[in-house]
């Protein structure tokens, strides 16, 4: 695929996001089969949840990681498109009556409400799918070696011990009839939390650094750097996701909030209070920039969207 190269990167995220914001779009919508394509159905149920908004964190982070250490967009955007395709998946099959059972998402009703539960799971397999196809169009620039590198880091990213795993930990933690025969988890809720964010949101943030890293071939102790660099900042930003369900407003946040409240889920509000879980949030943040204090300029993209991830307030 051929991406037009637009400004240079610099320390203004504002700027860098009105550059970088559009280049994914347009993407994803190349990449997705048209609703009128067989089966239509499908089709409109992966567009109603790509398409309801977001954030795309998860792709800024592949364009402004792989781009720090040299690079191209035209390199970058297959894989920052398959992150995002990724995450959505993730998002349908969370909100599932199942799972979460979210009524909305993105200020619109959810995947499963508008196309039903069978549509709802069919339309994040195929998104789940699509990701990889993206992904292996990476070695047609990267070369093979580097792909498949990528590939296993968001594989391993999203498996048993990452985002998948992390999801049945939730479950289990949250202490549900169905599953009290298998015995209860955690013991130590704050390790379990812990553990929970690790595996459920910060394994995929730190392959989405990574990956961009991989893809321009960065040194191994830029790789190394960055690796602490997602760590800290995907537990910084799943920490704060569990307060704004505490305190935010649905309208704001374009979802279902209060539904993490103690005793029902295990999250960092719960596990530690509010306070200490904003303290907890900074301290990762702190963390995460000072990983890449050797890197001057050509980190102030990433050192930018740590500190927005962290001052959000959706």
């Amino acid at each position: 695929m051929s991406v037009r190269e637009p400004a240079a990167v610099t320390g203004d995220l504002r700027s860098y996001l009105a550059s970088r914001l559009p280049l994914v779009e347009s993407a994803l919508e190349a990449a997705l089969p048209p609703v009128g394509a067989v089966p239509g159905p499908l089709h409109a149920a992966m567009r109603h949840s790509l398409f309801a908004g977001g954030k795309r964190v998860r792709s800024m982070l592949v364009l402004a990681s792989g781009e720090a250490a040299g690079g191209s967009l035209d390199l970058l955007v297959p894989t920052a498109c398959a992150v995002e395709l990724i995450h959505t998946y993730s998002l349908i099959h969370d909100d599932l009556p199942s799972m979460d059972n979210a009524a909305t998402r993105r200020n619109r009703p959810t995947c499963h409400v508008v196309f039903g539960e069978a549509l709802a799971v069919l339309a994040g397999d195929a998104l789940h799918a699509l990701a990889f196809n993206l992904m292996v169009q990476t070695a047609q620039i990267a070369g093979p070696a580097r792909a498949v590198r990528v590939i296993e880091e968001v594989a391993s990213a999203i498996g048993t011990q990452g985002m998948v795993g992390g999801q049945v930990l939730d479950l289990l933690a949250e202490g549900r009839s169905e599953l009290a025969h298998l015995g209860r988890w955690p013991r130590d809720r704050r390790e379990g939390v812990y553990m929970i964010h690790r595996w459920k949101t910060a394994a995929l943030i730190r392959a989405c650094v990574r990956g961009g890293a991989i893809l321009a071939d960065a040194t191994p102790s830029a790789l190394a750097a960055l690796t602490v660099f997602g760590d800290h900042l995907g537990l910084a930003f799943q920490i704060i996701d569990d307060v704004l369900d505490e305190v935010g407003e649905a309208e704001t946040l374009g979802k279902d909030t209060h539904h993490d409240a103690p005793g029902a889920k295990l999250t960092f509000p719960s596990a530690f209070g509010l306070e200490r879980s904003r303290a907890i949030a900074v301290e990762h943040t702190t963390q995460a920039i000072s990983a890449l204090a050797r890197w001057g300029p050509q980190a102030a993209v990433l050192t930018a969207l740590a500190h927005a991830m962290l001052e959000r307030e959706s």
